[in-house]
């Protein structure tokens, strides 16, 4: 039905990822949806996971490939989007995503670290100490 909708299929992939509906993604991924793409709300799918604390969603795109080291429109990357969210809106598992990120190829320098939250510094102190 949606099949000559690139940009509707990109926004659906964004939605699921950001709802953390993983099995939807991982069917849009498979019809060859880009991870890359749903940049409508300033933020893509992958920044959605990880701002929300997706773990399930945010490992599925490492899976696919998707670029780390993407902007938003902010100016930050994944993991950047990550850690501002595990200290302003902390929710799901945020410092998890953190983790999964940093393991995937993040590069630490887009967190701002030390970033002022123990949590969060704790996280990026085994990476940091790590490098």
């Amino acid at each position: 039905m949606f099949a000559n909708e690139p940009e509707a299929l990109a926004e659906a992939l964004t939605c699921a990822c950001f709802l953390g509906h993983t099995s939807v993604a991982e069917y849009l991924l498979d019809q060859g949806v880009d991870p890359a793409a749903g940049f409508a709300t300033g933020l893509n799918a992958f920044h959605w996971a990880a701002n929300r604390g997706q773990l399930g969603t945010t490992k599925l795109l490492i899976d696919h490939k998707a670029a780390l080291e993407t902007r938003n429109m902010y100016g930050g990357t994944v993991l950047g989007t990550a850690v501002w969210s595990a200290i302003n809106e902390p929710r799901g598992e945020q410092l998890r995503v953190i983790e999964e990120l940093l393991k995937a190829g993040a590069r630490i320098e887009e967190a701002e670290y030390p970033t002022g939250d123990e949590r969060v510094d704790e996280v990026l102190q085994r990476y940091d100490a790590a490098s």
